[in-house]
């Protein structure tokens, strides 16, 4: 099922609030509407036709870092072989996750956002 419909996000985000930084993919007015009613501000890179979106500069840079996301997902997908496949327990799905994470805790090498938000003057500043 895709996850831009409506009905599906509207469950999904019920009780969340705050940012979702999505990809061109996302963007929909019924959409962004949808989340801004329940307290959530999309945020994504407009496409090539449409006008600039005035973004704050910390979201700015947060959405370019979304890549890094991405590539968490990859190497739990293909290294830790986190699969998405259909479980037939609870159980099985958990097991499957756990085991996921705890062998990603174990690499040497694991990428990270390095940013620290500094308060001067009432101003949040973002240092990268």
């Amino acid at each position: 099922m895709d996850d831009r419909n409506l009905k599906v996000m509207k469950s999904m985000t019920e009780n969340m609030f705050g940012k979702l930084f999505a990809d061109k993919g996302y963007i929909s007015r019924k959409l962004s509407d949808l989340l801004f009613g329940n307290g959530i501000q999309l945020i994504a890179k407009p496409k090539k036709n449409m006008k600039n979106v005035n973004l704050s500069q910390a979201d700015r840079i947060l959405l370019r870092k979304r890549a890094i996301i991405e590539s968490v997902n990859d190497e739990l997908k293909n290294i830790s072989k986190l699969q998405h496949t259909r479980h037939r327990s609870l159980g099985n799905f958990l097991i499957n996750l756990m085991s996921a994470l705890s062998a990603y805790c174990f690499f040497p090498k694991k990428p990270s956002l390095n940013i620290q938000f500094e308060n001067n003057n009432g101003q949040l500043y973002l240092a990268a």
